[in-house]
């Protein structure tokens, strides 16, 4: 069942050294395998991520409705250096698993499909330009799985429960959060950048057009890697959310049942029902 709620986590965390490996250690205990074994299926894990950003980044992903595809290859590609190479690789790997995941292609669901492709377009990259030992990326992505635990225990997971906020802006704070401590931060600092990327995104509507994961669901990848590295860069530097993250998760998740249906991934509202969009919906 792992931790349902952050404060345990930082206990433990203290204790064990990082949210990583205390969340090893809670599945250790619970499920009776070795800390070898857990460790293996979070490089497994690894290298599927690893192989969803490869094939989106070499452009074979599309969808089978043509409305995304291709483009994380032209961020990749494009000359216009707007941002950093971090940034622009994150957002680049973000759109490369989203693809992949919109082309029925393998991924890791982090914590949905639909929002597959931000803790890898953020892990990864970050992982990539500080050289991090993959012993030290699998422990980040341990880091993760916590949080997400913790939010599907006081919110949810699902973007027909609550909301794009509830899929991308979880995603968002576990990639803050892995970033935090696979550049060496301090369970609290992950603490920290869960709360900032989460806050970032409370109210995000599910609005699919044409009831596809595709659009706006593939950018959004994109927009919620950003959103992580900020957070990931503020915690970093000693900013601190004054609301405990245990707090920030409950809100999203009540945010999400105010939420009236149409914005609840049911197609109903949001971008779906602009003219556009119901013009592609009738489409496919």
């Amino acid at each position: 069942m792992g931790h349902t709620n952050f404060a345990d986590l930082l206990k433990d965390a203290r204790v064990a050294g990082s949210l990583g490996e205390a969340v090893i250690r809670r599945e250790v205990e619970e499920t009776g395998e070795t800390r070898e074994a857990v460790l293996g299926r979070l490089l497994g894990s690894l290298d599927v991520m690893e192989a969803s950003v490869g094939a989106g980044l070499r452009g074979d992903a599309r969808s089978r409705s043509g409305l995304t595809g291709g483009d994380a290859r032209r961020v990749a590609e494009s000359d216009h250096a707007l941002t950093g190479d971090t940034l622009a690789a994150a957002i680049a790997s973000a759109l490369a698993v989203a693809e992949v995941n919109a082309s029925m292609g393998r991924i890791v669901a982090a914590p949905t499909g639909g929002a597959s492709g931000v803790l890898p377009g953020v892990l990864l990259s970050v992982a990539g330009r500080i050289d991090a030992p993959r012993e030290r990326v699998a422990l980040a992505l341990a880091a993760a799985g916590g949080i997400g635990g913790v939010i599907a225990a006081k919110a949810s997971l699902s973007g027909a429960a609550g909301g794009c906020q509830a899929e991308i802006g979880s995603g968002a704070a576990m990639a803050a959060a892995a970033t935090v401590e696979v550049s060496g931060g301090t369970p609290e600092q992950a603490g920290h950048a869960a709360s900032l990327a989460l806050q970032g995104l409370l109210g995000l509507v599910c609005d699919p057009v044409g009831g596809l994961v595709e659009v706006p669901c593939v950018m959004r990848n994109a927009t919620g890697a950003a959103v992580a590295l900020a957070a990931a860069q503020m915690a970093l530097a000693g900013v601190e959310f004054p609301i405990p993250f245990d707090e920030v998760a409950s809100a999203m998740g009540a945010v999400g049942r105010s939420l009236p249906p149409s914005l609840r991934e049911t197609a109903l509202g949001g971008l779906a029902v602009t003219p556009t969009g119901k013009h592609l919906g009738s489409a496919q």
